[in-house]
């Protein structure tokens, strides 16, 4: 081989070798195209369940507060609608006092009409009765809880706080410290959390008064065994030897609380886990506790109020009246929330503070007490205790 086909040789397998490096370059960067459009696309579906996300959680915020709103304007209807049954109740007394007193002027108008003496004048008591009436039915004795529902106003301005306090999130990642300054450690991945906790205690807290009572083991019927912390009442088939007290309930099931109150506004949340049978709520002091009268049963008489369940159904009662209630779920605590300057009482289930009923009142007449009834066994379906929750005061909240 000559010296330029040497040279010729030579050069052809640098080119060749070239040519397959460039090759192989050109493979690579193929491979790597390959690379960068599936991490494109990983990087697209990543973002895509990141976006769905973030929408999804927004979604449970607004939820979250959709049905807090639900719930707290259901508060409000309800002592609405307690309010308006007070007032048809006071109406419908005017309308009889109308009635009374237009029979007595149709019987002075035909007195006057059949002779020619001067009518008796009415009777000075009669007068009285109708003022004294008057008194007792003013209008400004029904009223709505303002205090409550102004309480929930600035709950609920704390709640928008809380919120703006947090947005914008992206702003957030950068002023991390700045959230400990309304709520200490707690991670940015709770707020959620503490958003839902902090709106399902909206109407929770709403009582500054909310105080701890125990049961008074002196009214309790025999048949009852009070624990020993006074929070807890069962009923047994054994007629216990006690002393037979002028407190002392000696037919209904019942026992009273051994705190009082003429003011403020209190909260209680009892427990009624499988039980089939209770009845529940606040009573004044002389409420008849001897005897088989029907004023010594709850809500029968007009010193009681009263929500019980018995074979499945949801009852509240007061001065005899019942109210049926059309809810068919076994709940596991009731509220019972008592607004003493609003004359309201309101029964709750507990667990996400739906209300059950309300009773306006009007003007309370005397001092208030918890009372329980646990009911008797129910064939054997109802040996559970009702018992009496501690709830935590408002300053305990977040």
């Amino acid at each position: 081989m000559s010296c330029a086909e040497c040279v010729q040789f030579s050069l052809q397998e640098t080119l060749q070798k070239q040519r397959e490096c460039l090759k192989r370059q050109k493979e690579a960067v193929k491979y790597r195209l390959k690379k960068l459009a599936a991490r494109q696309s990983e990087i697209t579906k990543k973002s895509s369940v990141i976006r769905e996300s973030i929408v999804q959680k927004y979604q449970e915020i607004k939820a979250v507060l959709d049905e807090d709103l639900r719930r707290t304007l259901s508060h409000l209807e309800m002592e609405e609608q307690a309010a308006f049954s007070a007032l048809d109740g006071l109406m419908e007394k005017n309308c009889s006092l109308i009635q009374e007193i237009e029979q007595d002027l149709a019987r002075f108008t035909v007195s006057m009409d059949e002779t020619d003496i001067e009518p008796d004048t009415m009777d000075i008591g009669t007068l009285y009765g109708v003022m004294d009436t008057l008194n007792n039915m003013d209008p400004s004795s029904v009223s709505l809880d303002e205090v409550k529902f102004n309480q929930i106003l600035s709950l609920t301005e704390n709640t928008l706080l809380l919120i703006s306090s947090q947005t914008p999130i992206i702003k957030k990642l950068t002023q991390s410290c700045q959230f400990s300054q309304y709520f200490g450690s707690v991670p940015h991945h709770n707020f959620p959390s503490l958003l839902v906790a902090s709106c399902a205690k909206i109407v929770k807290y709403v009582s500054p008064d909310s105080s701890e009572v125990c049961l008074d083991p002196r009214t309790a019927h025999p048949k009852l065994v009070i624990s020993p912390q006074g929070d807890s009442a069962t009923y047994t088939d054994t007629w216990q030897q006690l002393p037979d007290l002028p407190q002392r309930f000696d037919t209904t099931l019942n026992v009273m609380s051994s705190q009082g109150f003429s003011c403020g506004r209190h909260y209680w949340e009892i427990d009624v886990t499988g039980k089939t049978y209770w009845e529940l709520g606040v009573t004044y002091p002389n409420i008849p506790r001897k005897g088989p009268t029907e004023d010594c049963w709850l809500g029968r008489g007009g010193e009681s109020w009263c929500v019980e369940l018995f074979d499945g159904e949801y009852t509240a009662w007061h001065g005899g009246v019942p109210h049926k209630l059309l809810l068919t779920k076994r709940f596991c605590r009731i509220g019972v929330l008592c607004s003493y300057p609003a004359g309201s009482v309101t029964f709750l289930e507990a667990d996400n503070m739906t209300p059950l009923f309300s009773f306006c009142v009007g003007t309370f007449s005397d001092r208030l007490h918890l009372v329980l009834c646990p009911g008797h066994d129910h064939c054997g379906t109802n040996a559970e205790p009702l018992v009496i929750c501690n709830v935590l005061s408002p300053s305990c909240d977040l």
